[in-house]
């Protein structure tokens, strides 16, 4: 499903790849994040996602002008972890609201492993 805005000029759509870029791009630049990950199906282990691959660590969804999103986020060692998250969201919402003009309406954290950052 895209996000549709409508303006006075006719309509914009918005894929939900892009979405899931703009959140991938804003949650990384967030201290604290060391990358993202998603279970693999096969053994049930966490792998981190290299960087062209980072929007598989995102999943977006559309409905009407509103936008769910669910990151599975690994951490740095060492930092609280709530605050770190509520960075995420915070700067996640911003992100997409801001470049895309749909409202943000929840944003869900998987933390699925804490790692030492080098």
């Amino acid at each position: 499903m895209t996000g549709t805005i409508v303006n006075k000029y006719g309509n914009i759509y918005i894929d939900k790849e892009v979405i899931e870029k703009i959140a991938s791009q804003a949650a990384v630049e967030c201290y604290g994040l060391v990358g993202f990950g998603y279970k693999s199906k096969v053994n049930g282990l966490v792998e981190l996602l290299k960087k062209e691959n980072m929007s598989k660590g995102v999943k977006v969804e559309i409905e009407e002008d509103k936008v769910y999103i669910e990151l599975f986020v690994i951490i740095q060692y060492g930092t609280k972890i709530s605050v770190v998250a509520d960075n995420i969201i915070n700067r996640v919402k911003y992100s997409i609201e801001k470049m895309t003009s749909l409202k943000v309406k929840q944003i869900d954290i998987n933390v699925q492993g804490v790692r030492v950052y080098k």
